[in-house]
């Protein structure tokens, strides 16, 4: 007979804490992109506070998203935005 598990009993799971360093989290994020994995797309929404919808179509390819999803994707991925010159 197979152990059931309520979703309240579960611990709290957050993917960042397992992210050591920004490349830790870029790749995470490219793995999310190139899979398109849905439950992960989810995780990624939900701690952006956005619906999966509007991410997936935040991230498509012909995509024009708005600074500020950018900035709420960034944040929920522990990413911060800064500004850098460009090498010449």
């Amino acid at each position: 007979m197979a152990l059931k598990i309520k979703a309240p009993d579960l611990p709290d799971f957050d993917m960042a804490e397992y992210f050591k360093t920004d490349e830790d989290v870029a790749n995470y994020l490219t793995l999310v992109l190139v899979k398109n994995d849905p439950t992960e797309l989810t995780q990624v929404a939900q701690a952006s506070g956005l619906t999966r919808e509007a991410l997936n179509k935040a991230l498509r390819p012909t995509a024009h998203p708005r600074f500020d999803t950018i900035a709420l994707v960034c944040t929920a991925l522990g990413l911060k935005l800064v500004g850098q010159p460009m090498q010449a």
